[in-house]
């Protein structure tokens, strides 16, 4: 029996272009091959990291935490020390990297992506190949932290999915190119467990569709979800495919707001554990954050690096150099998730 009416399937990126868009020049402008100063300080003020490892085939995802700087930078490398992974295996030479760097009452992310160049005296070494910013949506509709410190999330797998708030979801392109992606959204409505595959619904986001190529050109994912405040996790792997089932997307309505894709991820093997990284990385209740940065700026920073010549980028960064545009942009980004966070 199909899971839902196969002229659904989004399995071509034509389809997939015909239903999110192609991704905005200014998207693409936000990305840097290299990690600069205001990444450097992102990912030293940094306690918890979201990491997947995957080749052409597969990925895997895992958690590091530990007091913030557990993960060293320069301009081209990260430096994790793999006993602060939980999962720290997954991590061989030759892998793609994805990750998700998360600074304490900060909504914007950091991702940072690469490929593990050598795992030497417990260290892995992985050459940063795309640095970029990520919008605070998934974290604001998670209200991942507002959340209090607790033990009573759900003890088996598929209530605690139910009951999730937070998920990242890691995907590989065929040549082994990594990505993470946040998503977030209340309890009931993140995700759920039918017939064999845990559904989740895509969300507005930061307009980059990575991981949705990525599942048309190699559909094997993984995802982590989580409960603020709890050091509980649920890990699940699987096969990937997404639609557009009119039915399918209306169960995940919030506000008013039906997403525009389901996702549907084929396991039936929820894995549910403790995490040592969020227990080490001490995230409920939020510490009073003390590292100074603005998001903001570092992102427009990134944008005036790229290394884009067209007429179009040019212009683009001519504008992001006009006084005052700072203000403006963190105007327009608070009235766009007060707006439109569905």
């Amino acid at each position: 029996m199909e899971l839902f009416n196969p002229k659904t399937v989004i399995d071509t990126v034509e389809a997939l272009e015909a239903v999110v868009g192609e991704i905005p020049l200014l998207m693409t402008l936000k990305a840097i091959d290299h990690l600069d100063e205001g990444a450097i300080r992102w990912i030293a003020a940094s306690p918890i990291l979201f990491a997947g490892f995957g080749d052409g085939e597969k990925i895997g995802i895992t958690l590091g935490g530990g007091d913030s700087g557990f993960v060293t930078a320069d301009t081209h490398e990260l430096r994790v020390p793999a006993a602060m992974l939980d999962d720290p295996a997954l991590a061989r030479p030759g892998t793609g990297f994805g990750s998700l760097f998360l600074l304490p009452d900060t909504g914007e992310t950091m991702r940072v992506n690469g490929r593990v160049v050598d795992v030497i005296n417990g260290e892995i070494r992985i050459r940063v190949e795309e640095c970029f910013g990520h919008c605070a949506k998934a974290l604001i509709r998670s209200a991942f932290w507002t959340a209090a410190p607790h033990e009573s999330s759900p003890q088996d797998a598929v209530n605690f999915v139910s009951a999730s708030r937070f998920m990242a979801l890691a995907t590989t392109d065929a040549n082994g190119r990594a990505d993470l992606s946040p998503k977030g959204d209340p309890a009931d409505k993140m995700a759920r467990v039918e017939k064999g595959c845990v559904w989740f619904a895509d969300r507005p986001g930061n307009h980059r569709t990575d991981s949705f190529h990525n599942i048309i050109a190699q559909p094997h994912v993984s995802a982590l979800f989580l409960i603020p405040g709890s050091a509980y996790v649920a890990r699940v792997s699987g096969t990937a495919r997404m639609t557009t089932d009119e039915a399918i997307r209306a169960s995940f309505v919030v506000q008013g707001k039906t997403p525009a894709l389901a996702i549907a991820i084929e396991s039936n093997n929820i894995e549910l554990s403790r995490s040592p990284a969020l227990l080490r990385a001490k995230l409920w209740p939020v510490p009073e954050p003390t590292h100074g940065i603005q998001p903001t700026k570092i992102f427009l920073e990134h944008m005036k690096m790229n290394k884009d010549k067209s007429l179009e980028a040019k212009l683009a960064s001519e504008a992001l150099s006009k006084p005052g545009f700072q203000d403006q942009l963190e105007k327009e980004l608070k009235k766009e998730y007060k707006d439109n966070l569905y």
